[in-house]
């Protein structure tokens, strides 16, 4: 493979990503297949021994994790990576556990994806070397010599670290990996190794080799190796006995659980989050509910019209917010139905200004509008780019001043459709910028005090864009106003 590139196949049935991952393979000299669905994509690796297989994890037709274990039966060599925007640390161990080389979360930059390929080509190397190794080592009769090359030709090219460790302590095997994962800069075989090794893994050396019976049994430990989560491992310790049963060392498997662990704490956060988002105003509502219910209070009916409304406002808030969250749970689990068509931008636009104009009215905001004539349509949903306009819009109309001015416009950049919607309003510090397209991040400080919202409305916008392999960019000044620049690509779909 040294001077052909891979053959890969490309198994997702979001038909925008599957073409823009397919022209991207193809501008760096990949041959590339694709298939639409899981059946396919089987149907496919059955009558082709692919490189790689990059597979989606769900599909309307087969789950993603089968399609895996498909075809890797039918062609146990190629290298599978397993993409998906609901990512989880259970996925990620099963797809492992079933073949994959690799787990790519969504959104990726092509930078990502690409360097992802390139391990998984290096990997799909050392296989076909292991492969050559073999039957050359087979047709000389060099056994021994066969052996020991597989050997090392194995546990070299697996990502995971390999440590085998004697009963004396001292290092008996281990590849590079291992030595990457725990930083240490140099070792030869029979150098003592425990001195070199985290704590917590020395101490489970030490519980086995203490033992008078060996036990099969695996014992693991996971360890922050650079601080704030920047590298985690799982280290996994397993005795070796001799033929006789009599121990012999200890085997240590080490793998990077990084992102396993990333996911998780995001997952975690987002919990509390929602919690807390949904703590403060059903506090609020059972507190006027029980100051209404109790019979020792007299309080005039205007009082209790004012409670009752506000207990109203706070519930059509949570609905909002649950609403929110309901669809960014379906744009991760692809349950979402869309409908693609041909999407006239201008009309779309026009139309969220109607639909805003008493809002834009309460505040005497002027919107201006300029198009570029004959502006070509894209194929998309609807019913999302609706709600993408309608988003921005709103944030446009609510963080702008009064007799503010709106300027949105729409024209062609290379193979893009760029709306720029452009307001006078309160604006962003650098800090809060950064924050922007996170769940439930609202700027709080005296201009916005006032402005209510759910926190997640940039963070749907953000996840279409980005469904649609486009771009949004945000370009804004504390007290002189906010621009954003969304780039949909002509022929999205």
């Amino acid at each position: 493979m040294d001077n052909i590139k891979a053959n890969i196949l490309v198994v997702d049935d979001e038909k925008g990503l599957r073409i823009g991952i397919q022209r991207l393979l193809e501008d760096e000299g990949y041959k590339v297949d694709t298939a639409e669905n899981g059946e396919q994509g089987i149907r496919l690796s059955n009558s082709t021994n692919y490189d790689i297989a990059i597979i989606d994890l769900r599909m309307p037709d087969i789950d993603g994790l089968d399609v895996l274990k498909e075809i890797k039966l039918a062609t146990p060599n190629t290298v599978c990576f397993i993409t998906t925007a609901f990512a989880s640390y259970d996925t990620a161990i099963q797809s492992t556990r079933l073949g994959a080389f690799g787990y790519i979360p969504k959104p990726f930059t092509p930078e990502e994806f690409l360097y992802q390929v390139e391990q998984g080509v290096k990997q799909r190397k050392l296989i076909v070397e292991a492969e050559q190794l073999k039957k050359e080592r087979e047709e000389s009769l060099l056994e021994i010599a066969y052996e020991k090359s597989r050997l090392n030709t194995i546990i070299k090219s697996i990502s995971d670290g390999v440590f085998v460790i004697n009963k004396n302590g001292e290092v008996a095997y281990y590849n590079y990996a291992a030595l990457k994962f725990l930083n240490i800069a140099e070792l030869k075989i029979g150098d003592e190794i425990l001195g070199k090794l985290p704590k917590e893994i020395v101490e489970i050396i030490g519980k086995i080799l203490k033992k008078d019976k060996i036990l099969l049994k695996t014992y693991t430990t996971q360890i922050e190796i650079k601080p704030n989560d920047e590298l985690v491992i799982e280290a996994a310790c397993t005795p070796v006995p001799h033929p006789d049963g009599s121990l012999a060392g200890v085997v240590i498997i080490i793998s990077n659980i990084t992102q396993f662990r990333k996911i998780e704490q995001i997952k975690s956060q987002f919990i509390s989050m929602v919690a807390h988002e949904l703590k403060t105003p059903l506090a609020a509502i059972q507190g006027f509910l029980n100051i209404l219910l109790d019979e020792n209070l007299h309080i005039e009916k205007k009082t209790q019209t004012d409670y009752l409304n506000r207990s109203v406002i706070r519930l059509k808030n949570m609905i909002l917010l649950v609403n929110d969250l309901l669809d960014i749970s379906r744009m991760e689990v692809k349950t979402k139905q869309r409908e693609i068509e041909e999407i006239n931008l201008v009309e779309v636009i026009d139309n969220t200004i109607q639909l805003l104009e008493l809002e834009s009215q309460k505040k005497k905001i002027l919107i201006e509008k300029y198009f570029e004539k004959g502006l070509p349509r894209i194929n998309a949903d609807q019913n999302e780019i609706t709600r993408l306009i309608t988003n921005l819009l709103s944030n446009a109309i609510k963080y702008n001043t009064d007799n503010g001015k709106i300027s949105i416009s729409a024209n062609v950049q290379k193979n893009y459709v760029t709306i720029r919607i452009q307001d006078t309003g309160i604006g962003m510090k650098p800090e809060e910028k950064s924050k922007l397209f996170n769940e439930f991040y609202r700027a709080k400080n005296d201009r916005t005090r006032g402005i209510s919202g759910t926190g997640l409305g940039l963070t749907i916008v953000k996840r279409i864009v980005d469904s649609y392999q486009g771009k949004i960019e945000v370009e804004s000044e504390f007290g002189i106003g906010t621009t954003f620049l969304v780039n949909l690509p002509i022929n999205a779909n």
